[in-house]
């Protein structure tokens, strides 16, 4: 197979290349001012005029990449102030970087020699995609942050946020957050009734997947399907039968109820996490430990529990943020008197418009990260354990 050679590429490939991502860059401006088409049009032409005519500049890369990085953010402080500054600078940046790259090649040092243009361009391609969707995804988070410190009762960016004015800002939310009694008392419900749920999912859970992972067990295929039903049926329905079920039986508007319907919805997040950690486990340690006389509950906390526990504490993560996010069950089968956070945070949007609710939301984004990461370092621990090498 013949290799591809790393060679300077030609103005009119740069300029090609780098025109379609300046339209990228400038649907979104574009849209944002109004007509996303002038903004493609005035991206694609802006950045391709620059890759054509820096393309054959490359001795002097570094001056040329601090002018552009001066040029776009003097253009952007012209147009509009501060922040657009802020954004001309990353942009020039950007710009600079993504020229010289292309112009130099440097995309292809890091790939295969024998990959065709095609696939190089479906690889980038790909990877620009996935961007795409990541930014997609996580925008709505980012925005939520900033909007949760405005001084104003508004859930838009005021004139003084945009012009980054400390006037602009405040920590009333947060405040309102910690002195408000409703607030406050959803709080302690949730951490009530979050841990004990927890508890039950991982108890349960776990028992649970031990069970079905040995493979004498009859009908574990169909069992394994009926326990993890609740991440599958729509929610709705799983808390419209809860509702029925509890009220027969007098669990309908109880603390009691409402952790086991959470316990419910967290057990299919122990099950498939303690399950994918059984995967890889020795089951010759178990024999070897019945064989020097250990019973069955020694042998599960001295030799099986410890190995399992990374996949045991993950998944009871997933069952505490379950729990905590949840708002759907605790509608129905909940009662005034376990009002939670995600429930007062619904009222906020239904009956009045709290601007506590993005405080709320930004402090239960900065928890759920923190839980995510203990359960990344908890898998990584997990793959060390069974002697695999963390991806």
């Amino acid at each position: 197979m013949a290799l591809t050679p790393v060679e300077n590429q030609t103005p009119g490939f740069v300029a090609l290349v780098a025109a379609a991502a300046g339209a990228f860059f400038g649907l979104f401006v574009g849209t944002a001012q109004g007509s996303g088409l002038l903004g493609v049009l005035i991206g694609a032409a802006l950045v391709g005029g620059l890759g054509f005519a820096l393309a054959g500049m490359r001795d002097q890369e570094r001056p040329i990449r601090w002018v552009l990085i001066a040029a776009f953010a003097v253009a952007g402080f012209v147009m509009g102030g501060l922040p657009a500054a802020v954004m001309g600078l990353l942009f020039g940046a950007f710009v600079g970087w993504f020229i010289f790259w292309l112009s130099t090649s440097r995309y292809r040092v890091h790939l295969a020699p024998y990959l065709t243009p095609g696939q190089v361009l479906w690889h980038y391609t790909f990877r620009v995609i996935c961007g795409a969707i990541f930014i997609f995804l996580i925008t709505p988070i980012l925005v939520v942050m900033p909007l949760s410190f405005n001084a104003q009762d508004f859930f838009t960016f005021t004139p003084e946020m945009i012009r980054f004015d400390p006037e602009g800002y405040s920590l009333k939310h947060y405040r309102d957050f910690f002195t408000n009694a409703d607030w406050q008392q959803a709080m302690w419900n949730s951490i009530k009734i979050a841990p004990m749920a927890t508890i039950l999912s991982v108890g349960f859970g776990t028992l649970a997947a031990i069970g079905l992972s040995q493979p004498h067990v009859p009908f574990r295929r169909a069992i394994m399907a009926i326990l993890i039903s609740p991440m599958i049926v729509p929610l709705i329905i799983s808390a419209a039968g809860m509702y029925f079920f509890y009220s027969r039986i007098g669990l309908q508007g109880t603390y009691f109820g409402v952790v086991l319907a959470h316990a419910a919805l967290g057990i299919p997040f122990v099950i498939i996490t303690v399950t994918a950690t059984l995967v890889g486990f020795d089951r010759s340690l178990t024999r070897a430990a019945a064989n020097m006389g250990a019973g069955p509950v020694t042998t599960f906390f001295r030799v099986q529990m410890p190995l399992i526990l990374p996949g045991v504490i993950s998944g009871g993560l997933f069952a505490f943020i379950t729990s905590f996010d949840e708002v759907v069950v605790v509608l129905f089968v909940g009662s005034a008197g376990q009002k939670t956070l995600p429930w007062q945070m619904f009222i906020g949007l239904r009956e009045q418009i709290s601007p506590t609710i993005l405080a709320v939301a930004t402090i239960l984004v900065v928890v759920s990260i923190c839980l995510l990461t203990v359960v990344e370092m908890l898998r990584r621990r997990s793959e060390r354990l069974r002697g695999m090498s963390p991806s």
